[in-house]
């Protein structure tokens, strides 16, 4: 009788102490959020709130549109605003909402070899990388940026991709293509913030064209939007419900506030800038 009582207590306590099993929220996104430490800031304070786990799977933009596409993914924040729109269009996605910008650069060696530092447009300046046949490194994995870098060659009037031994096309994330450039001496394009975020990794490069800061940027093709899209729950398994509250949280006045403050401390400056709707209604 004993071994029974003790059992059924036994029994009763773990019922008392089971709880949910919380929700993941499976998130694809940039290497750029990812390699600069913006969503290891601010993700906890989202999964604490809402008792979920966000599963963060960093991968160029191209990329996040498949796997959005195929329904792997509950959610994408990407940065290729043209291929997001079109991404919902083709009803891939329920709906996309801006949540915060930065701006592509062009880093190169310290003694600029092709002399592009004197360049107010990055057009103008992969021309003369061209002419030059200095080293270029190409992420050429079909992410946000290397969209951009490809609409930069055409409107320099050159071959997409450019022909040449000069012209390396890695099919890397961000990190390792500027890690690439620092060793063997190459020009790349990168997003801001992650340069900023692997500054103390890179002394063989510098800013060519860009400005000191997102607001010296005279070059308005540079400029780079990011946009969160909820994938279509008709696609299956997706976490709609929890997709949705991402969204309002993402863009909501108190974690565009840390997204603004997000790289002060460490750089003097925003790694991005907020730019949501609420944010921007202020």
């Amino acid at each position: 009788m004993k071994k029974i009582v003790l059992l059924v207590f036994a029994l009763f306590l773990a019922a008392c102490n089971t709880s949910p099993e919380p929700r993941t929220l499976r998130l694809a996104t940039t290497t750029s959020t990812d390699n600069s430490g913006l969503l290891d800031t601010i993700l906890p304070a989202f999964e604490e709130q809402f008792g979920a786990n966000v599963n963060v799977i960093a991968v160029g933009t191209g990329q996040a549109l498949k796997l959005g596409e195929s329904g792997d993914v509950d959610i994408i924040l990407v940065h290729a605003k043209t291929r997001e729109e079109t991404f919902v269009a083709d009803g891939h996605g329920i709906t996309r909402a801006d949540v915060m910008y930065n701006d592509f650069i062009l880093v190169g060696p310290l003694d600029d070899p092709a002399q592009v530092a004197n360049s107010s447009l990055a057009n103008e300046a992969l021309a003369r990388i061209a002419a030059n046949q200095s080293t270029f490194a190409s992420r050429g994995d079909d992410s946000g940026t290397h969209t951009k870098e490809r609409t930069l060659w055409q409107a320099a009037g050159l071959a997409d991709p450019p022909e040449g031994d000069w012209y390396k096309s890695l099919g890397q994330g961000m990190g390792d293509t500027l890690r690439f450039a620092n060793e063997v001496g190459a020009y790349t394009l990168t997003d801001r913030g992650t340069f900023l975020a692997l500054r103390e990794t890179l002394p063989n490069l510098s800013v060519v064209v860009g400005g000191a800061s997102i607001t010296d940027n005279a070059d308005e093709s540079l400029f780079n939007p990011y946009g969160v899209i909820p994938i279509n729950p008709d696609k299956g398994n997706i976490e709609n419900e929890l997709s949705q509250e991402f969204v309002a949280w993402l863009t909501s006045i108190e974690t565009q506030l840390a997204i603004s403050e997000f790289g002060m401390e460490t750089y003097d400056m925003p790694l991005f800038y907020p730019n949501s709707d609420a944010w921007n209604e202020q």
